[in-house]
């Protein structure tokens, strides 16, 4: 292989910045994840949001079915509508992620009360620990999308989408161990 051909694979200077703010956003981003859901402990009086959950969910839902519909889009070479398919998939997991902290804000933590404390208690830590990796993965992606570097995209997303797919998925369960669908099999 060339070095023209491997060049583009390797990091440029002027990505620097790029990846700087992406580290900063994730970083700030999960501060305040970690500060909504682990220093805050007070709700919010008068405020009934228990029908989030539920929504949250659907947005779940909605964002594995986008991501599943963007790789066979991208398979059968239908590029413009790969983009808008993840640019939705994108859309439907960050209003999910507001509707989550602004749930577990006004209402604080939901806790499980099913046979299968240990099976939940695993999915919740796998759900929960690759989640912190979608975010700034999926900003590289679209980065390397927007500047037209295919082979780069490729390599990020190989990892991201069946993370990303697996958080969303995840999320689907963990709603439904929650809310007593698979408490007793």
């Amino acid at each position: 292989m060339s070095n023209a051909t491997s060049a583009p694979l390797q990091p440029r200077v002027s990505d620097r910045a790029f990846y700087v703010f992406t580290g900063v956003v994730s970083a700030a981003a999960l501060a305040f994840i970690a500060w909504i859901l682990m220093g805050r402990r007070d709700g919010v009086e008068g405020v009934d949001l228990r029908f989030l959950p539920a929504v949250n969910a659907s947005l779940n839902a909605t964002a594995a079915a986008l991501l599943i519909a963007g790789w066979v889009a991208i398979k059968r070479g239908a590029r413009r509508v790969h983009q808008y398919l993840m640019v939705a998939a994108f859309a439907a997991s960050a209003l999910f992620l507001v509707c989550y902290l602004t749930y577990h804000y006004v209402h604080g933590d939901t806790r499980y009360v099913g046979d299968w404390r240990g099976l939940y208690l695993c999915i919740l830590a796998s759900h929960v620990l690759l989640s912190m990796g979608v975010v700034p993965m999926a900003l590289v992606a679209f980065y390397f999308a927007w500047r037209k570097e295919f082979p780069r995209h490729r390599k990020v997303t190989r990892w991201l989408a069946p993370i990303w797919v697996y958080v969303s998925v995840t999320g689907v369960v963990v709603y439904f161990m929650l809310r007593g669908g698979l408490t007793s099999l």
